[in-house]
């Protein structure tokens, strides 16, 4: 065996040794007028180039294969997210995008056939993996039955069970899940909330109703009594003071009127950086002579305040909305007649803080203060502090109340501070 393989490595040597010959003689020059150019290259380095030219369409295939399978997982990426309303991607202008824009996406159709595509496929598996199941057991129950007594079967196919149990699962679980109890929930839920809703809409609708028919039957109803009055004694001398009690409740009925409009209508909101300390001193001097009458005290606990972004004309309104109310509160005290001011900001908020020490609101009262027409005052038309309430939410900010009947009351009003 030895002198055999030592044979056969002598020939195998002298076979490559005149292959190798055979290839050099190819390339040797054999005519000596034909001269060999400079830049020929010999036997070595073509072989080198046939191999490195080789590798090199290798390596562009390889990476050809790579750039298709990323372009394969972008679009169904793109695809999937489009399917929950945003776009990866996003589309470049048509000016932007050259003489061969991209195509157009697919339209929701096709989208839902590849789903429903999907899901035919998903099941067909299943139906398959099952059918395999079913019959390999079925054969190995038939081998057990001819082979021995003991049941070796049973555990295959409890194993395998399990996994195409969790392929049922998998394919028709979660859908049956959604269908039968998920769906359902929702549905239930919304049609809760929803019914929810539509009460309290419809108590809020009914009670503003009730009111705007009281604020507006009470003083026409008192100006049309007048008015027959001075139509069945034309000549009387009580005539003027009739005339003016009727004109006097027709103003009511339209400054109710122009209240009601004003909270009912959505306003622009021309928002600037302003200090919120400058806005409240400019509602301290609208009411001034009134502040002055009154005998009210005013304290500004501040000096400066923060700058936040703000409608400066509406938030006046604000502040004034409540000074007016705090001094109407303060009229019952015979003398020391307060109203303090603070203008604070942390936490990136700022507040405004007017504390009065006047008559206070009762607890059964201070719930519904905000609501539209709700007012203690005997000329008051309910809308001042439901607009007020309406403008700060405009602002994303917050108005709060705190009151002690007989002892003070206090509003703050609550402002984000604008992004640094």
């Amino acid at each position: 065996m030895a002198v055999l393989g030592f044979i056969i490595a002598v020939a195998l040597f002298f076979h490559v040794k005149r292959r190798l010959e055979h290839y050099q003689e190819r390339h040797r020059v054999e005519d000596s007028t034909r001269a060999r150019p400079e830049c020929a290259a010999s036997w070595h380095e073509q072989w080198q180039r046939h191999w490195g030219e080789k590798f090199q369409h290798k390596v562009e295939r390889r990476q050809r294969h790579f750039e298709r399978q990323a372009e394969r997982h972008l679009r169904r990426m793109e695809r999937q997210a489009r399917r929950f309303g945003f776009q990866i991607f996003p589309q470049p202008p048509a000016a932007a995008q050259g003489p061969n824009p991209p195509e157009p996406p697919p339209p929701p159709e096709d989208d839902v056939l590849r789903r429903a595509r999907r899901r035919a496929r998903h099941e067909v598996g299943f139906y398959t993996h099952l059918m395999t199941y079913l019959g390999v057991i079925a054969f190995l129950a038939l081998i057990n039955l001819l082979t021995t007594r003991y049941p070796w079967f049973i555990w295959p196919a409890l194993g395998w069970g399990i996994g195409v149990f969790s392929h049922y699962m998998a394919v028709f679980g979660r859908r049956l899940m959604r269908e039968r109890y998920f769906e359902p929930a929702v549905e239930r839920e919304v049609r809760r909330e929803k019914a929810v809703m539509t009460t309290e809409k419809q108590a809020s609708i009914d009670e503003l109703s009730a009111t705007i028919a009281h604020e507006i039957r009470n003083p026409i109803a008192a100006a049309k009594s007048l008015v027959q009055q001075m139509g069945e004694d034309p000549v009387s001398v009580e005539n003027v003071e009739y005339a003016k009690v009727a004109l006097d409740e027709l103003d009511r009925v339209e400054r109710s009127i122009s209240h009601l409009l004003k909270y009912a209508k959505e306003e622009d909101y021309n928002f600037s950086l302003v200090n919120i300390a400058g806005v409240v001193d400019a509602a301290l001097t609208q009411l001034k002579a009134k502040l002055d009458a009154a005998k009210v005290q005013v304290t500004r606990n501040y000096i400066g305040g923060p700058t936040v972004l703000a409608d400066a004309e509406k938030m006046r309104q604000v502040f004034a909305n409540i000074l007016d109310n705090a001094i109407d509160a303060l009229e019952p005290l015979p003398e020391g007649r307060r109203i303090e001011l603070f203008v604070e900001n942390g936490g990136r908020r700022a507040s405004v803080r007017v504390r009065d020490n006047g008559r206070g609101i009762a607890a059964d009262r201070i719930d519904r203060i905000f609501n539209p027409f709700f007012t203690t005052k005997e000329k008051g038309t309910g809308l001042g502090m439901a607009i007020s309430k309406k403008i700060v939410e405009a602002h994303e900010g917050n108005i709060d109340v705190v009151s002690e009947a007989g002892v003070f009351t206090e509003f703050q009003v609550t402002l984000p501070l604008p992004p640094s």
